[in-house]
């Protein structure tokens, strides 16, 4: 039974969250720590904001500085498009070298939308950086998706390894992000239609078979080579297409999403590859929702968080204690040299996966206590939060300026010279690569960084340290109109209270976790007081809404506010 207490103290309206009901577990996120020692929550918005002032200067001073350049080679659009550094002093890049034509759009895609997660726009800046990431769409090739170059040949110069699919796929998620961020944009919607009608005809193509190591999207034809194949593909492929039909109504999307996301649930085994896998997590509990289907939600978060056993053995979310220090929460190998997380990886799973409560409020506690782990362990990439005996360039930090991270943290470092560090060590792979020509300061990521800008759209602190307030919103792309919405998760083996300002109009405070109405007709600062190791997803309607229930969809003045209202 939920219980109410009206209180009034101070000024402050206090109520009470004592009960929580079907909460679902994710097996790896019960093995990470209740409270992650040593706690703390930096600022990941005030680090968003500072990384786009300092990354976008042209005149910025220092070694290796300015970390972006104009590249005037008007690939695919004629036009010019900013390119960003891959990472610090990466010899392939800058204007100085190969023309300025390398650079990628994990970088620059994820720069721009991180800053405007943030509340910066992009297209009315020095430059307009939102229009020209129009250069990634590889018209000239007869591809006609967003790719992470601006070109093939300029593919090669990343190492020469080949076509990646996930390389080809990820960039098109990402872009339908920032297409949702700014839909007045020029050129926007016919790119948007173009990527959908080619991911909706590969998906034919395919016919439930993503075990490929690519799809050549000129040809329309999958191909195998040296890489793995990647059948989480279909993840980006579903989404994408799901983004698609909801914004232009096309059945045809959402057909290809459904079979898409069919091809994905029916793998014998863990098919995740790189970063996509979460994604399909969240549309199959926004399917499952709002169009009443079955997918196996245990499932799509396991192979999610647990470690793949195919050709990318150990991919998933790593957990762990290593030397007083825990690491839990972030995402990359779990067996490379012990583990080895991986910067964007960990911003970039929480943009699926935090907004997926929402429509699977079943899982609101391991998804709280999973941010709150990977909030906690994310600072460790950066150089100023990383004890100096765990970082390989210590003495190096000041090119970072403060906002660029080392790309990864390993158990144990695998550059010989720094085995002897103890673990987690914090470094990168920047130095292996182009036949070991970058310089050490190449394992600072400024591809990663770029995306700290998902931490810094969903994570506030509270005044309870140790919980913390995440929107679900901020990344739930593409959805239908809502109220604003935030996880709380209290950690804790005592109860807690919660300060929620709910602004200065007249509201009511619905918790989906409960079904329940916490408070009504209530401004300002609500106390909210939360049980031991419960989670509350609070949803801030208009006081006095109209009531109404289609199937198990709870509305208030028609807008959903609870999609399991049972």
């Amino acid at each position: 039974m939920l219980k109410i207490f009206n209180i009034f103290f101070l000024g402050i309206i206090h109520f009470s969250v004592s009960a929580q009901v079907a909460q679902k577990n994710i097996p790896r996120v019960d093995k990470m720590a209740d409270m992650p020692k040593p706690l703390r929550i930096i600022d990941y918005k005030a680090l968003a904001l500072d990384f786009d002032k300092k990354i976008y200067d042209f005149n910025a001073k220092g070694k290796f500085w300015p970390m972006i350049w104009i590249d005037s080679s008007n690939r695919n659009f004629a036009q010019p498009v900013a390119g960003l550094y891959t990472a610090v002093g990466d010899v392939r890049q800058g204007l100085q070298n190969n023309k300025g034509i390398f650079h990628e759009a994990l970088a620059t895609m994820g720069a721009v939308m991180g800053a405007s997660l943030v509340g910066i726009d992009k297209s009315k800046q020095q430059h307009d950086y939102v229009g020209m990431l129009k250069n990634y769409f590889n018209k000239e090739t007869g591809w006609d998706i967003m790719m992470n170059n601006t070109c093939p040949e300029v593919a090669l110069l990343g190492g020469g390894y080949g076509r990646d699919w996930w390389y080809d796929v990820y960039p098109n998620v990402l872009f339908y992000a920032i297409y949702d961020l700014y839909p007045e944009e020029p050129g926007f919607t016919e790119i948007a239609r173009s990527i959908a009608d080619k991911f909706y005809r590969a998906d034919s193509v395919l016919n439930g078979n993503y075990d490929w190591s690519y799809f050549d999207y000129a040809k329309m034809q999958p191909m195998k080579n040296n890489i793995c194949t990647q059948p989480d593909a279909a993840a980006g492929h579903a989404w994408v297409l799901y983004s698609a039909y909801k914004k232009f109504g096309d059945e045809r999307y959402l057909k290809g999403a459904v079979s898409a996301l069919n091809a994905l649930q029916s793998q014998p085994r863990n098919p995740t590859y790189e970063v996509l896998m979460p994604f399909a997590a969240y549309l199959a509990a926004r399917i499952n929702a709002e169009k009443n289907m079955q997918y196996d939600m245990t499932k799509m978060l396991a192979w999610s968080f647990d470690g793949t056993p195919l050709c990318r053995e150990g991919w998933g979310v790593l957990v762990g204690n290593w030397n007083g220090i825990d690491i839990s929460g972030i995402v990359g190998s779990t067996v490379d040299h012990g583990g080895y997380g991986f910067l964007m990886n960990t911003y970039d799973a929480a943009w699926p996966l935090v907004p997926m409560v929402r429509y699977d409020k079943s899982y609101a506690k391991a998804i709280g206590k999973w941010m709150l782990n990977a909030a906690n362990a994310a600072r460790f990439f950066y150089p100023q939060y990383m004890p100096e005996e765990h970082q390989t360039l210590p003495g190096l930090a000041s090119v970072t300026k403060g906002v660029i991270g080392y790309e990864g943290i390993i158990k144990q470092s695998s550059y010989k010279k720094y085995e002897h560090l103890k673990g987690p060590v914090a470094q990168g792979d920047g130095p292996l690569w182009v036949a070991d020509k970058n310089p050490q300061e190449s394992q600072f990521s400024v591809y990663g960084s770029g995306h700290v800008g998902i931490f810094g759209s969903i994570i506030r602190t509270t005044n309870v340290t140790g919980i913390l307030q995440l929107n679900l919103l901020a990344t739930d792309f593409f959805h239908d109109k809502a109220y604003p919405t935030y996880l709380y998760y209290n950690p804790f083996k005592a109860i807690k209270k919660v300060k929620v300002n709910v602004g200065k109009t007249k509201t009511d405070i619905y918790n989906t976790v409960t079904s329940s109405f916490l408070a009504k007709n209530v401004s300002g600062n609500v106390t909210i007081t939360l049980t031991s190791e419960t989670a509350a997803v609070l949803v801030l309607v208009p006081s006095g809404g109209k009531q109404t229930t289609v199937g198990n969809q709870l509305l208030i003045d028609g807008v959903v506010v609870d999609h399991q209202n049972k």
